[in-house]
């Protein structure tokens, strides 16, 4: 990293109250120096991939209304989209464990 980037940055530390100087110096150490290695080896998972119905009928050779059913019997688990009021999805591992004759969860 360019000094000059380092100045930058450090100027803005200075000017933010909230920041201690203990702190201030950490962040500085870090981006001199790196990230220490456990944490970039840190596993972070994936988020969970969200299936339509469709998707989820066409796996499972079925009709979506039969995975509506299941749903409502409790062998899918609904997951609501986000910013929608009434789509609805289904989880990527609960249609595998259905496939492979586990309970979902």
């Amino acid at each position: 990293m360019l000094n000059s980037t380092l100045e930058i940055i450090r100027a803005s530390l200075r000017a933010d109250p909230s920041v201690t100087p203990a702190g201030r110096a950490d962040l500085l150490a870090l981006l001199r120096n790196g990230a220490p290695a456990k944490v970039m080896d840190e596993h972070v998972p994936a988020p969970a991939r969200i299936l339509r119905r469709d998707e989820v009928a066409q796996r499972l050779a079925c009709s979506v209304r039969a995975v509506d059913h299941w749903a409502q019997q409790g062998l899918l688990k609904k997951i609501r989209l986000p910013g929608r009021s009434r789509a609805v999805g289904f989880r990527e591992t609960d249609v595998q464990a259905l496939i492979n004759g586990q309970a979902a969860g």
